[in-house]
């Protein structure tokens, strides 16, 4: 069974930079996209970046400029650099991985990012 495990969460002031990654512990074949959500104290969960089998990359509003997404093929992992961190950034990052079709959708167990001073 595949499963998702996230790290590079943690603390940092406001302005500050975080690198998530997500990789897979198993292989999966013909991934369609992979991206990152987020949820914040009650709220609920929101988008944040997502990219494409062919490369494109797609990004909410709030994180354009300051978020990029990446992929690593070879490894099945997903990456989000967040930079400019703000107090609103703070959240659980959650990473997304789905095949073509809806063939599957898996979802990682969440690592917190907390902006603060």
């Amino acid at each position: 069974q595949v499963q998702l495990v996230e790290s590079g969460g943690g603390l940092v002031q406001p302005g500050g930079s975080l690198r998530l990654s997500c990789a897979s512990s198993g292989s999966i074949n013909s991934i369609y996209l992979m991206g990152w959500y987020r949820q914040a104290p009650g709220k609920q969960r929101e988008f944040v970046a997502q990219v494409f089998d062919g490369g494109s990359t797609n990004y909410a509003d709030s994180v354009k400029g300051r978020f990029t997404v990446s992929r690593d093929n070879a490894k099945n992992t997903v990456y989000l650099q967040m930079n400019s961190l703000k107090p609103e950034d703070t959240a659980v990052y959650y990473c997304n991985i789905r095949g073509y079709y809806n063939r599957y959708n898996y979802w990682g167990q969440g690592t917190q990012v907390t902006v603060s001073s």
